[in-house]
């Protein structure tokens, strides 16, 4: 036989979509050439599949050998097809059987010893093929370093090898079973890593609420105080607070995170924190590349981006957050490509008042005129904020609270009200009380005539907008819901107001 087909998956995106590995090998001078829109990376298979082939004691066949990668206007690019590419080759040549071959689906690097190298996005292959209904009831065959990653998706058959050879004697012909890949079986999962306690933070009684209020309902939080007041502190605690991540939501998040080589199997089902620098760019946060990978708002998928010194961002930098804070998505469109990634993130946010730090603060006098105050709130911009659901103000700690015994509430305390709460929205409406439209908010998020009376009050004196208005009713919504309220009511919309105050002026 002198063509074979093998099965194997590109990346584009969070998509892995099927590839199909067809070499042919024909009379003529030695010769070996890939097609298919292959990359560098790609083409640099040649090589190290010869190298491979000859230490693993098969024969290159000294022959024109053609490999199609199909679709052809895909585009491939990865060490990940040299595993697929050396056993067509191997197939074609009769050096090992092609019966059962298109049983699997094989993804891996090879080195020049003909061992398999681990490659990312192992998770999203498996979970593509996994949803796909012609890849369902394969096996993927795939390096040892990758095998706890891709055990993860549910009735996945993953059989890991660490060599060329294990992989040929598994389909050798005197194969009796002993030679055979084992299927690998995802292996107990330790408890999530513990996340710092909300119980040592001290003090700032209002911002410990107004976090409570943003894990129960998926609010994004923007906390304004001087230097030193807790902010950092209450930002890397916030995720203890949320409820524990569905399985979806695991698989997901940890397919995104497999995409740049950065997934864990020790960080199963933990909420993701990303905290990128303020020297970030905007392709950092939002993902690109001439292959486009996820940036940091997608890393974020299913947890926490929070964004320190929010002012001393690049303001360009800071708006790519405008859309996919409402839709919940990142689309990243190229010449050659495009990739659409998920960003469904809770967004924590942390500036300083003024660039000394010490507006408005009790006994640090601030040493900043009113026009270096406003510009500097002025490199966040309106719609940004407008965007923020709570907008809360972090004063400083008293001496003899920080010279007190911690004595605040666990962590764990706290977030058994959180999944509380959330299950009551999950029971009303099937999603997070942010998730709502426009329509679903005059369904479920209609307050009484007292609570009425003060949110028009509120709107008037504020001179906030239609999207301000409805985010303070989605935040009124998640305060019911955390005292299992049915009606939203004057106390529920006076609190909501209060946690969108407006940043402080000289």
């Amino acid at each position: 036989m002198s063509i074979a087909v093998i099965k194997s998956r590109a990346l584009a995106g969070m998509q892995a979509p099927e590839v199909s590995v067809e070499v042919h090998l024909a009379n003529g001078l030695p010769a070996f050439a890939i097609v298919g829109l292959a990359d560098t990376e790609v083409k640099e298979a040649r090589d190290r599949v010869r190298a491979a082939i000859t230490n693993a004691g098969f024969e290159l066949p000294a022959r024109r050998i053609t490999v199609n990668l199909a679709p052809a206007d895909l585009p491939k690019e990865s060490g990940r097809f040299d595993l697929p590419i050396a056993i067509g080759i191997l197939a074609a040549s009769s050096q090992i059987p092609s019966m059962d071959l298109d049983r699997f689906e094989f993804a891996g690097e090879l080195s020049l010893t003909g061992e398999l190298r681990p490659i990312r996005g192992a998770l999203a292959m498996t979970y593509a093929m996994q949803r796909s209904a012609g890849g369902h009831g394969r096996g993927f065959i795939l390096p040892m370093a990758n095998a706890d990653e891709a055990a993860l998706v549910a009735g996945a058959a993953i059989y890991p090898a660490a060599t060329l050879l294990q992989v040929c004697a598994h389909f050798g012909p005197d194969c009796d079973g002993s030679f055979a890949l084992p299927r690998h079986l995802a292996r107990p999962l330790s408890l999530p890593s513990v996340i710092p306690d909300f119980a040592d933070v001290k003090g700032q009684l209002h911002a410990k609420r107004a976090m409570e209020v943003a894990a129960a309902g998926r609010h994004s939080v923007l906390l304004v105080g001087p230097p030193g007041a807790g902010k950092t502190m209450l930002a890397t605690r916030f995720a203890g607070l949320l409820p524990m991540m569905t399985d979806d939501e695991a698989l997901e998040a940890a397919a995104v995170q497999s995409l740049i080589s950065g997934f864990s199997v020790d960080g199963w089902k933990v909420r993701p924190f990303r905290a990128p620098h303020h020297t970030s760019s905007g392709a950092a946060l939002v993902g690109g590349g001439s292959v486009p990978r996820p940036g940091e708002i997608s890393l974020a998928h299913c947890g926490v981006l929070f964004l320190d010194e929010l002012p001393e961002f690049d303001r360009r930098v800071l708006e790519v957050l405008r859309e996919p804070l409402e839709s919940g998505r990142v689309t990243i469109a190229r010449a050659a490509r495009h990739a659409d990634f998920p960003a469904s993130f809770q967004l924590i946010a942390a500036m300083n008042p003024c660039p000394c730090g010490y507006l408005g603060h009790p006994a640090n006098c601030c040493q900043c005129t009113p026009d270096q105050v406003l510009r500097y709130q002025s490199r966040v911009s309106g719609p940004l904020l407008d965007r923020i659901d709570m907008h809360i103000e972090v004063g400083p700690v008293p001496p003899d609270i920080l010279q007190a015994d911690a004595s605040g509430e666990l962590s764990h305390a706290i977030a058994a009200r959180v999944a509380a709460a959330f299950e009551r929205q999950l029971e009303r409406q099937g999603k997070s009380n942010q998730a709502l439209t426009p329509r679903e908010i005059d369904r479920y998020c209609r307050p009484d005539a007292a609570g009425q009376a003060v949110l028009r009050k509120s709107m008037s004196q504020m001179l906030w907008s239609a999207r301000a208005y409805h985010r303070i009713l989605r935040v009124a919504r998640t305060i019911a819901d955390l005292t299992g309220e049915k009606q939203i009511g004057f106390k529920h919309v006076s609190e909501a107001v209060q946690l969108r105050r407006a940043l402080r002026e000289q």
